[in-house]
């Protein structure tokens, strides 16, 4: 009885005590998915609203950083894979339960598109690059169509960037043994993180003084929006089941609350929030940089939090349902 417990059911080196499957390489996907989300919503954003002038580098050239971004994440994420070859078989088949089925197919999907945006914005935000790839064979027309369909292309980016981003809170939320990460908060959590470092990304990027106003602005919105879920997300585990109030204790003085309070919460959201603030009131400060940079971090620090604290967090009291001496104890 004893050994088919230890043994057989639970002997598992990368399950028990805790998870020990995923690493940095999936948080930096995580990270890296929800910043291309951001952009591409950002960029249709953009054109949608015809802020050409008002905001030229999101109109015109934050679109060819989303494929490039989330490329990088891809190889992050192929590079977790247990079996690298057999990574076709996700799209043999679609699994309609499975959050990591349809984070498949939507990358598929957001890919073209992506692609597409750049082709629509490619004369207007990198013309060199343009006059270069027109040198190719049936370039000149694509761009004509691609510039022709731009609003389209637009429409059509933003709900697959909204897709992108929730999913990767999903894929998360639905591992429902761990109770860290056992809430429908996470969707909306890492789509508004993912928004955010996409304008922490612009503000880095423009040189336009009116589009850093702008999307700082819209920055710190997000960032307050993000807190909120914050604590909305602590509020669901500490009036959740005792295996809920165990996890939140994780990060309520346990092993990882100067990780997520310290780290992520305090150097990643109130001190870049506090920066924006001050650059939205006129502030010449030379730290003002700093802020979008913290952003970036903290949207990192996010997802790698979620990651190590969801895999400590257990329904499974380990000390005493699977102590040697006490099973032996039970078996006499």
């Amino acid at each position: 009885m004893i050994e088919e417990i230890l043994i057989t059911a639970r002997d598992n080196a990368k399950v028990d005590p805790y998870l020990n499957i995923w690493t940095w390489e999936i948080s930096i996907y995580l990270f890296l998915g929800g910043m291309t989300a951001g952009m591409m919503i950002f960029a249709a954003w953009a054109v949608l609203a015809k802020k050409d002038d008002l905001a030229p580098f999101a109109s015109n050239k934050l679109a060819l950083w989303a494929p490039i971004v989330l490329s990088i994440g891809m190889t992050t994420l192929f590079l977790d894979l247990e079996h690298k070859l057999y990574v076709w078989r996700f799209y043999t088949t679609l699994q309609v339960t499975s959050p990591m089925s349809w984070g498949s197919w939507i990358l598929i999907l957001v890919y073209p598109v992506a692609i597409l945006q750049v082709l629509s914005t490619l004369r207007a935000g990198y013309p060199k690059l343009a006059q270069l790839a027109e040198r190719l064979p049936l370039v000149t027309p694509v761009l004509d169509i691609s510039e022709s369909q731009k609003r389209r292309i637009a429409l059509a980016s933003i709900p697959l960037g909204i897709g992108l981003a929730i999913y990767t809170g999903i894929l998360l939320s639905a591992f429902s043994a761990r109770p860290f990460w056992n809430t429908g908060i996470l969707g909306p959590l890492f789509l508004v993180s993912g928004l955010s470092t996409a304008a922490a990304f612009v503000l880095l990027a423009t040189r336009a003084h009116a589009e850093k106003l702008l999307f700082a602005r819209i920055d710190i919105g997000l960032i307050l929006v993000e807190m909120l879920l914050i604590a909305l997300f602590i509020v669901n585990l500490t009036t959740g089941s005792e295996a809920h109030l165990n996890a939140a204790r994780l990060i309520l003085g346990g092993e990882f609350t100067l990780l997520f309070w310290g780290w992520f919460f305090t150097l990643g959201l109130v001190i870049p929030l506090l920066i924006e603030i001050l650059e939205v009131r006129g502030s010449r400060l030379a730290l003002v940089t700093l802020g979008p940079v913290l952003v970036l971090v903290g949207g990192y620090l996010l997802r790698q939090v979620m990651m190590d604290v969801g895999q400590v967090s257990t329904w499974t009291q380990y000390e005493s349902q699977y102590d040697m001496q006490l099973l032996q104890r039970l078996e006499r």
